[in-house]
């Protein structure tokens, strides 16, 4: 039995054309045949794309609905009210500083330079160091910044990008590699690179299966599976690297990926399954050995973004709590990203991508063969690499220890736990789900959450705003283990919710109204030039004159 054509599905749609307009001679059937098929081949195209009829139909409606001449003045009006209220917020900040937009004649002297450093760095409206702050910071040890400090200043010139220049610093990165390898259960065979954090992390691993997926598979529309609650950087990725994203629901009393839509989710030009160890919106795992079976099933790699979970998820069955297991020790798991720069505590600008296999890796690389400049390999997205920043990292897992590390973790989350408690607690509010390691999302079916997010940000508290559906959260850091910062967070949040209560009905007002606002908004390309123009006023300096 001959296989299936396309022109079993066409010939007789041909024919019938044909005969409909009355084609006699072959120029016309031609003509005709050949119209009908070219429309087919649109109507396929238009059709059979990744995003969906409703998803590209609403999305073209709003783009004409902007080119009517009123509706677009509206929108240029509040654009450039949001403009400027982002400029003059820069400017408030900063006010205490003089801009310098060109080089100054002379150089300045060190002390001159040092003194302009510290009034730079005091420049902000929360107390970071004393534990006001979700996530951002997540430890701050003075001895250790001495340390890291000192092991910068030895290493800020070096590059790994001159392996023969400076093969001591690859060694460094090789090892910090290595160790984190073994931290989440890699066998002999695992490997991977240091990267400048989680974003680049992430995209590095998209860019591998993608080109692992072209040449192994022939797949030249790829596609990734990951949970609505994977991290924007998949999103990121998938516009660097034209890859499409299709984002799974979660379950709404667990908030971990539903695994049957994730399932139906997955086609022939799938090239990767995510989860999350956790997620950053809600700190809850999704089910890592599930996804993992599917990637086996299917013959498709899975990646485990483990970027916030860190060092913590890592150890904290060790630190005694339980946990999935999510790492490499679950067949089917191919690749880890984590950062370095959160519960590994080394300074910002450092993550790993970590493989269960080189053939995964041997595709992150970026290899030119003909340039007149010679042959050129890089195995991230950077040719030259800040040796400074691997060194720094080194020094930090060298100066934690396995031993360092699981104190910390357990300190964390033993934290976590405190403020789930407390929090659950309070009459009106509610916790996403089971946080696993050290998130804790709050939300309410009585008030506006973002009430609560305001009252606590009046008195120092600094939170991160979620959406869809509303709620706020606090990442535990080390800096939340210092004594009192817990019972202090959880007795404001306390003394805020009662407060609230007494008039649940109100509406949030303020800064905290445009999340809320933000949400309600269908056409979400007006909230994405809303955060371009926020964007571009963090490069605010004053007109020259």
């Amino acid at each position: 039995m001959r296989p299936f054509s396309g022109n079993d599905c066409l010939k007789p749609v041909t024919e019938g054309i044909n005969r409909a307009f009355g084609a006699r001679e072959p120029w016309q059937v031609a003509t005709i045949t050949a119209t009908t098929v070219l429309g087919g081949i649109w109507l396929w195209t238009f059709v059979c794309q990744d995003e969906s009829l409703y998803t590209r139909g609403k999305r073209q409606f709003f783009r004409f609905a902007k080119k009517i001449p009123a509706v677009r003045r509206q929108v240029e009006v509040e654009l450039t009210k949001a403009n400027n209220d982002f400029e003059a917020a820069i400017k408030t900040s900063n006010a205490h500083l003089t801009y310098t937009v060109t080089l100054p004649e002379k150089g300045l002297s060190k002390e001159v330079i040092l003194k302009l450093v510290d009034d730079h760095l005091k420049t902000g409206h929360y107390e970071w160091r004393d534990g006001r702050v979700s996530g951002a910071v997540y430890g701050y040890n003075p001895e250790l910044v001495q340390l890291v400090t000192e092991v910068y200043g030895k290493a800020s010139y070096t590059n790994p990008l001159h392996a023969d220049l400076f093969p001591g610093v690859c060694k460094m990165e090789a090892e910090v590699v290595r160790m984190a390898c073994n931290l989440f259960h890699g066998s002999n065979e695992s490997c991977g690179t240091m990267t400048t954090g989680g974003t680049e992390s992430i995209v590095m691993a998209m860019k591998a299966y993608r080109d692992y997926a072209r040449e192994h598979k022939g797949i030249t529309r790829p596609n990734i599976v990951v949970p609505r609650t994977a991290h924007a950087a998949f999103d990121k990725g998938g516009q660097y690297f034209n890859i499409h994203v299709r984002s799974v629901d979660v379950d709404p009393k667990t908030f971990e990926v539903d695994m049957k839509k994730f399932k139906r989710a997955i086609n022939s030009n799938t090239i990767l399954l995510v989860g999350s160890a956790p997620n950053f919106p809600y700190g809850t795992i999704d089910d890592i050995e599930a996804i993992a079976d599917l990637g086996v099933k299917y013959d498709i790699p899975v990646h485990v973004d483990a970027c916030l979970g860190s060092f913590v998820v890592a150890l904290v069955r060790n630190a005694g709590y339980k946990l999935r297991p999510f790492d490499f020790e679950v067949k089917g798991v191919t690749s880890i990203s984590a950062d370095t720069h959160k519960y590994g505590f080394a300074p910002k600008g450092s993550s790993v991508i970590l493989y269960s296999q080189k053939k995964f890796k041997d595709h992150q690389f970026t290899v030119t063969t003909d340039w007149p400049g010679g042959v050129y390999g890089s195995p991230t997205v950077n040719g030259s690499r800040a040796g400074g920043i691997i060194a720094a990292c080194w020094a930090t897992m060298m100066s934690f220890g396995y031993d360092g590390y699981l104190e910390a973790t357990k300190r964390i989350v033993d934290t976590a736990r405190y403020i789930e408690r407390g929090v659950r607690d309070i009459d009106g509010l509610f916790v996403f789900g089971k946080p696993a390691t050290s998130v804790i999302a709050l939300g309410s079916n009585v008030f506006d959450i973002f009430r609560l997010s305001d009252s606590l940000c009046k008195l120092g508290w600094n939170l991160n705003a979620l959406q869809f559906p509303s709620g706020i959260h606090i990442c535990v850091t080390d800096m939340h283990t210092q004594a009192g910062v817990a019972d202090k967070f959880i007795a404001d949040v306390r003394s805020c919710t009662a407060e609230i209560m007494k008039d649940p009905g109100q509406p949030v007002v303020g800064k905290m109204a445009l999340y809320g606002m933000a949400q309600s908004i269908p056409d979400r390309s007006v909230i994405g030039e809303v955060t371009r123009l926020f964007l571009h006023s963090m490069y605010y300096t004053p007109s020259q004159k």
